[in-house]
Formats: structure tokens, sequence, C-alpha cells
């Protein structure tokens, strides 16, 4: 199924020109982006905290952190976005350091020290489930090979479709580099929606009730033994994700469109 329709009826509604619908949009995905890494925070106290600078009584200060700091991240990839910035190593490092900021630190490894506030490289290896990721050793050799494909694809994309399809493929490979000590999630979402972006297309987001789904995708497509990886998991979930944001963002503006004007009772 194309994503076509639901764009068109997504731009003919106009919503991106409603007030504050980029703020809004942005913290509701740095909310489920964040939420989906362990914060507690609710969209609301996430929203009230972006907004008005009100922390959620009794929860995390590092939750807290996590989620103003994916907004400045979210924020900083766009604003690379209308620059039409190459992306590199190093800025995929920038990335990772706006996302960690407050939340990364210094970690002690045999291979050396590296500071995840920074978006260093991790020197060590990441075993999570049954999976290894790559050795830390191959990582920028990976990341600048990543890289290098995208900013040769990304000026050659130009259907709806392949455009959501290379922001999809992007954060797959890159999440399974998986380059840095944490964030790595966080990182590689953000490094899909700058393609949206740089393509001014709606960013994408994961909502956080299909964590699990998500998670299952990810792992059915990554290769096994030396199998090429199989992307048709992660891309069929990706793509059903965005289109139940947009059909989501057009269901609440057709309802608040049938409602129409106040009822005012004195």
């Amino acid at each position: 199924m194309s994503i076509q329709p639901l764009l068109e009826q997504f731009y003919e509604l106009k919503l991106k020109e409603a007030v504050n619908f980029e703020l809004m949009n942005e913290i509701f995905i740095s909310h489920h982006s964040t939420a989906i890494e362990g914060s507690s925070l609710t969209e609301e106290e996430s929203r009230l905290l972006i907004v008005d600078g009100i922390t959620a009584k009794g929860k995390p200060l590092y939750d807290h952190n996590m989620v103003k700091d994916h907004f400045e991240a979210l924020r900083f990839i766009v604003e690379e976005a209308r620059k039409k910035r190459e992306i590199t190593p190093v800025f995929i490092q920038e990335i990772s350091a706006h996302v960690m900021r407050t939340t990364g630190s210094i970690i002690h490894s045999s291979a050396g020290d590296y500071d995840s506030s920074k978006g260093d490289w991790r020197k060590s290896s990441v075993h999570v489930g049954d999976r290894y990721f790559v050795n830390y050793q191959k990582i920028e050799r990976e990341v600048t090979r990543l890289c290098e494909i995208l900013n040769q694809r990304i000026k050659q994309v130009q259907t709806p479709d392949s455009i959501y399809q290379l922001a999809f493929d992007a954060h797959f490979y890159l999440v399974s580099i998986h380059p840095f000590a944490d964030g790595n999630g966080r990182t590689s979402r953000l490094l899909m929606n700058y393609i949206l972006s740089y393509h001014q297309f709606p960013l994408a987001t994961i909502f956080k009730e299909d964590k699990l789904e998500y998670y299952q995708a990810l792992e059915a497509s990554r290769p096994q033994d030396d199998e090429d990886p199989d992307l048709c998991p992660i891309r069929d979930f990706m793509f059903a994700q965005q289109m139940k944001y947009l059909s989501m963002e057009i269901k609440k503006y057709r309802q608040a469109e049938k409602k129409g004007g106040m009822r005012f009772i004195f």
C-alpha cells in the first residue's frame, strides 16, 4: 500500500499551517521516542515540561532530561535539514551528543575512556538479548559507508514512498550498527526524520504502545549468519506507523471541524 493517498489528504487539510503544529508535533515525537526508551513522562507532562518548564511531580530528573534533550535534538536536525547539510559521521555524532547531552557520562573500558554525552563512538561490545552488535573497532568504517550511501540516495529519491523507505532504512542500519553506548534508538530515529525533513515531508514517529512490535520488526529484519538483511518486516512496520500517525492527525482535524463553534452556557 502506498503512503501517497494519506499524504495528499494531509496536505489538502493544510495541517502543517495550523498554529503551533510543528511545536506540538515535535513534543509528540519526543514523548514517544523517549517513552520507548523508558521515560515515565506522559504526553501532557512532556508538553508542560517543554512549553511551560513545569516538571512532573515525583518523576525522575533523568526522564525529564531525556525528553528535553530529545526535543532540542529534534529541533537541531530540522534546522540542519533546512541547510541541506551533508550526512557525515561527525553529524551523526552531533545528533547523539544532543540526545545524550545531560544523561550521558564518561565510560571506562579496556580500550580506553569515552564520553557518551559528547557523541563518542563506543569502545566496548554491546550485547542485547541474543545478539552482539558490530565490533567497536569497525564502527567508524561502517558509519562512514552508511553516510556515503545516504548522501547519494537522498538526492535521487523522488516519490513519497521512496523517500520514506530511505528514511526507514537509514534508521534500521544505524540502529543495527549501534555505534554509541546509549541513545542509539533515539539517534537513529532522528536520522530518519532528518531525511524526511530534508525533503520537507511530515516527520515520522513510532508509537510507544507499539514498542514490542517495533523491536520484533527490527530483529526480524536483521541478518542471520552471513545472509543479507530482509528489510521487509521493518519497512512494513514503519510504513504502518506513519499511516497510523497521518490518519490520527486527519481524524483529529475532521472531528474538530464537525464540532463547529463553542457552546456557551451561563
